[in-house]
């Protein structure tokens, strides 16, 4: 039942196909792990024979995709209204666009990390919103907050994905994001500034949709139009949507320690220290920076965790 509606699942009509066989050594989670928003995302999965399916709004409407790596080549399968545009996208989503010989690594952590996880590869998913949204979710609380805020309002006002696996969901549209009652967004643990932000973001989508097409540089200068998204949220979407390898996070809680610690042994660095540390890699800081979170090399905690807060309780 949804919005008092009872649902009745459609018969999934056949889906659209595509093989693509990768010059490179191909790592799923590598390359698509970073679209997933916590361990119950509603538009992500992962298969126990290790498919990925994946649901998401495209230009074309609602779609579904599902790949699989079957002996070196890829085989994937597409439903819905977007199944086209899903398939047509395959290798630049599966990291084609993507370039790592243009990385040389000047650490020997960053060294030992690349060779061990050759099917490194960025994403480059051409859709803005589907990050951008999640992305302002991830403001100023802890991951699992903003998960769930996530898995909360995608079930309650997304739609259930074309295709045959009924666990997925597709994200609502703009107009429907729009539409959500404060108290909905109160429930679903988001401050007024978050959602306020999201509201801003979606009467301007079509706009922002279009920085998927852009030089990162200008895709994440024209996300920062919008009151409240800054540099992290630029950064974190342009990841995704644009395959971006130097958008590096700042105004992170937990990178700049990471990355001091792994390149310099410094466990309290900060955004300008982490900078300064990752100048070397100018053009390519982002997958230094996924490099050095690949390592595992992390700094020992020594404070109290952040204590995540619910506003839905007041």
């Amino acid at each position: 039942m949804r919005g008092g509606h009872v649902v009745i699942p459609a018969q999934a009509s056949p889906p659209r196909t595509r093989s693509w066989t990768p010059p490179w050594p191909l790592d799923l989670g590598l390359a698509l792990g970073p679209l997933r928003r916590g361990p119950g995302d509603p538009t992500f999965r992962t298969a126990p024979d290790g498919s990925v399916w994946r649901a998401t709004r495209t230009p074309e409407g609602p779609g579904t995709l599902r790949v699989a790596a079957r002996g070196g080549t890829v085989e994937a399968e597409a439903w819905g209204a977007g199944a086209q545009w899903l398939l047509d996208r395959l290798p630049a989503l599966l990291g084609a666009e993507d370039d790592p010989s243009a990385f040389t690594p000047r650490h020997r952590l960053l060294a030992v990390t690349e060779r061990r996880r050759p099917g490194l590869r960025l994403t480059r998913t051409g859709l803005v919103m589907e990050s951008l949204i999640p992305s302002i979710l991830e403001q100023k609380v802890t991951t699992d907050e903003a998960y769930r805020a996530w898995r909360l309002l995608v079930r309650r006002y997304g739609e259930p994905a074309p295709g045959p696996n009924d666990r997925l969901y597709v994200m609502p549209e703009p107009r429907t994001w729009a539409l959500i009652p404060s108290w909905e967004w109160h429930r679903a643990g988001v401050d007024a500034k978050r959602s306020t932000t999201i509201l801003r973001a979606v009467r301007v989508a079509r706009r922002l949709e279009e920085a998927a097409a852009m030089d990162p540089v200008d895709a994440r200068r024209r996300l920062e139009l919008i009151p409240g998204i800054g540099p992290w949220t630029s950064a974190e979407t342009v990841q995704r949507s644009n395959g971006a390898p130097d958008a590096v996070t700042t105004g992170d809680y937990h990178l700049p320690s990471i990355v001091g610690y792994a390149l310099a042994g410094r466990r309290d660095a900060d955004d300008e220290e982490m900078l300064e540390l990752l100048a070397p890699y100018a053009g390519q800081r982002h997958r230094a920076a996924r490099l050095i979170l690949l390592s595992g090399h992390i700094p020992p905690r020594h404070g109290p965790r952040f204590t995540p807060g619910n506003i839905a309780t007041l």
